[in-house]
C-alpha cells in the first residue's frame, strides 16, 4: 500500500532521511519524494534538472499501516509537520497508484518515482505527437504545451482532486 504524508514544503528531504533512519525496513518498504525531469535554460544553456512533482508531500510504501503510523508518531520532528486532522497520512487508492505508475513509465524500479522527459514531434499544423515517455499514456489529458519552456501541463485526477502537473518535454523533430 502507498501512503502520502503532508509535510512543510522544503522539508521533504529531511523528513525522508529521518523516516528512513528511524523506521525499520520490516515496516517501511520505501520512502520517497516523486520528482520530474525537466530541461531549463541557465545562462543560455539548456540543462536537465529534477524538481519535486508534489511539493510538500512524502510518499511511503508499507504493508503494515498501523505499525507505520505508530512508528511515525515516535519521530519528534514529524509531530508538528503532519496534517491537522486525526489522519496523519493517507492511503492512496489503486487508481492513484496506477496514475503514478503511468507517470513513472518504467523507471525508478526501487520504489522511487522519477518522471522522465517525454519526446515529442510537432507537425506543420503545430499538432503535437508524443513519441515516447510518460505523456504517451496521457495524450487526452494534456491541456497545454509550452515549447519555449519545454513543459506540458497535464490534468490528472489525484487523491480525489483534479491537479495540473507540469512535465518535461523535448522536441526531437519538426515534421513539415
Amino acid at each position: 500500500m502507498w501512503y502520502v504524508m503532508q509535510v512543510v514544503s522544503g522539508q521533504e528531504n529531511r523528513i525522508v532521511f529521518l523516516v528512513e533512519k528511524m523506521i525499520s525496513h520490516k515496516i517501511l518498504e520505501s520512502c520517497f519524494i516523486p520528482v520530474r525531469r525537466l530541461r531549463k535554460k541557465f545562462h543560455g544553456t539548456w540543462q536537465e534538472v529534477t524538481e519535486k512533482l508534489f511539493p510538500g508531500y512524502v510518499f511511503m510504501i508499507s504493508e503494515q499501516p498501523r505499525l507505520l503510523y505508530e512508528e511515525l508518531k515516535q519521530i519528534p520532528a514529524l509531530t508538528r509537520l503532519l496534517g491537522r486532522c486525526e489522519e496523519y497520512f493517507t492511503s492512496l487508492t489503486e487508481k492513484d497508484v496506477r496514475m503514478l505508475e503511468k507517470l513513472r513509465n518504467g523507471t525508478g524500479g526501487n520504489g522511487n518515482l522519477e518522471v522522465e522527459i517525454s519526446r515529442i514531434a510537432v507537425d506543420e499544423g503545430n499538432q503535437i505527437r508524443i513519441l515516447s515517455g510518460p505523456l504517451a499514456d496521457l495524450e487526452g489529458q494534456i491541456r497545454k504545451v509550452n515549447l519555449h519552456k519545454r513543459i506540458a501541463v497535464v490534468e490528472v485526477e489525484f487523491m480525489g482532486n483534479q491537479l495540473l502537473v507540469h512535465l518535461g518535454v523535448e522536441m526531437v523533430e519538426k515534421i513539415e
